[in-house]
């Protein structure tokens, strides 16, 4: 039976605890996997529920962390050189890049016969000055050399590691896109919308966006705000917004906001069995053209109730929110980076403009604001475009089968 050492960077909200957590759940059962991840970091909503419905354990290496930091990297490299020693992998996959990089080292240095790392987004722009980005980069170059496969979590990603950012040859890289059980955003939509609606006081006339992710400056918030403003004072309709996430951005983001003069506040959040502040369903929450919700695990009801998604990134891989709000079927307002042109349909289910192109993205937004028909028209695609393209059932027949012809 196959072993599989599986390395995340850590467990937070977001594409890739789901595809771990997949992973681990429901490869074939002559398969056997033992799934690693850093702690929780501070200003993240923690994921473990994710793993705890799928009935999956993880064994938490307190010295994986995020950020660069020597003395801990090097404690989670030991750490993994041990687990290797006592798990005996046949495959060490990663995720992410502290873990692609500690995993990958221990992994070589071991002698580990299948090394695969997967790119769920990449540092190569938009977060770091020129030096530091070489410096990522060519490190990434080395650690391919020791990798067996790298998989690309998008056609995008795969060009822009091969042709752009050259970290690999083409021959090395095998493309797999995530994969979700999106099966809730399609169930008692009409009831979970009603519950998000009646519960932040929005009337059927109001026209509710939505913006979800961490509050980091690569998500690019300001341009949310700035486009939301612009709309704002244009629409003849009543606009609500949402920002449905939390981070190191926030206290700047609600200062940002009220110096714009957006109207703000910061709403309950959903707990599993009512929001949140001693605000159940029968206590409308306060009104406002602009909510920070903090984080809502039961996304599915914010979807329900949103009637526009937007992105405002400056970078991503394959955003997990885009492909939600096509399955709730919600229209998406985006800029066009990384991997999104091959998450949506352009034109079809989204419109995407350049990062920072204001003026375009608040066009959309408001096309969209002023017309229900269009709304409808854009959102009733996307359940058909994401169902299969993105369930957890392809992301593991295609990870299995890469497993099995890199060990044979």
């Amino acid at each position: 039976m196959p072993r599989v050492l599986r390395i995340i960077n850590r467990f937070n909200l977001g594409g890739p605890t789901h595809n771990a957590a997949y992973l681990t759940r429901y490869l074939p059962s002559d398969f056997e996997t033992l799934l690693v991840g850093g702690g929780q970091e501070a200003g993240e909503e923690d994921s473990q529920h994710i793993l705890r419905s799928l009935g999956v354990e993880a064994t938490i290496l307190p010295e994986m962390q995020r950020e660069v930091a020597p003395w801990n990297d090097r404690g989670a490299y030991h750490r993994i050189k041990q687990l290797i020693r006592e798990f005996k992998p046949d495959i060490v996959h990663t995720h992410a890049a502290k873990a692609g990089a500690v995993g990958r080292m221990a992994a070589a240095d071991m002698g580990v016969k299948v090394i695969v790392h997967t790119f769920h987004g990449h540092v190569f722009h938009s977060y770091f000055g020129k030096l530091r980005t070489t410096l990522y980069k060519n490190i990434e170059r080395f650690l391919a050399r020791r990798s067996s496969r790298i998989i690309a979590i998008s056609e995008r990603q795969r060009c822009e590691l091969v042709e752009e950012h050259r970290i690999c040859s083409p021959e090395k890289v095998a493309v797999i896109p995530l994969g979700f059980d999106l099966n809730r955003f399609q169930q008692d939509m009409a009831a979970k919308r009603a519950l998000f609606r009646h519960v932040y006081n929005l009337t059927d006339d109001e026209v509710a966006i939505g913006i979800v992710g961490r509050l980091v400056p690569v998500k690019n918030h300001d341009l949310f705000l700035e486009t939301l403003a612009r709309v704002a004072g244009q629409s003849g309709r009543r606009v609500r917004a949402f920002i449905v996430g939390d981070g190191e951005e926030r206290s700047r983001l609600e200062a940002k906001a009220g110096a714009m003069g957006l109207e703000t506040v910061a709403g309950p959040y959903f707990n599993g069995h009512g929001f949140g502040h001693g605000m159940g369903a029968g206590h409308p929450f306060k009104r406002a053209t602009l909510t920070f919700t903090s984080w809502i695990k039961e996304i599915d009801i914010v979807y329900a109730g949103l009637d526009v998604v937007v992105l405002t990134s400056l970078n991503e891989g394959t955003p997990v929110s885009l492909i939600e709000a096509q399955a709730a079927g919600k229209p998406i307002v985006s800029t066009n980076v990384g991997g999104i042109e091959n998450v949506v349909l352009p034109d079809t289910t989204a419109c995407l403009r350049a990062s920072g192109d204001v003026d375009g993205l608040a066009t959309d937004l408001h096309r969209l604001v002023e017309s229900n028909s269009l709304r409808q028209a854009m959102g009733a695609p996307g359940w058909d475009h994401v169902r299969d393209r993105y369930h957890f059932t392809r992301l593991v027949d295609e990870t299995a089968r890469l497993y099995q012809s890199l060990l044979t």
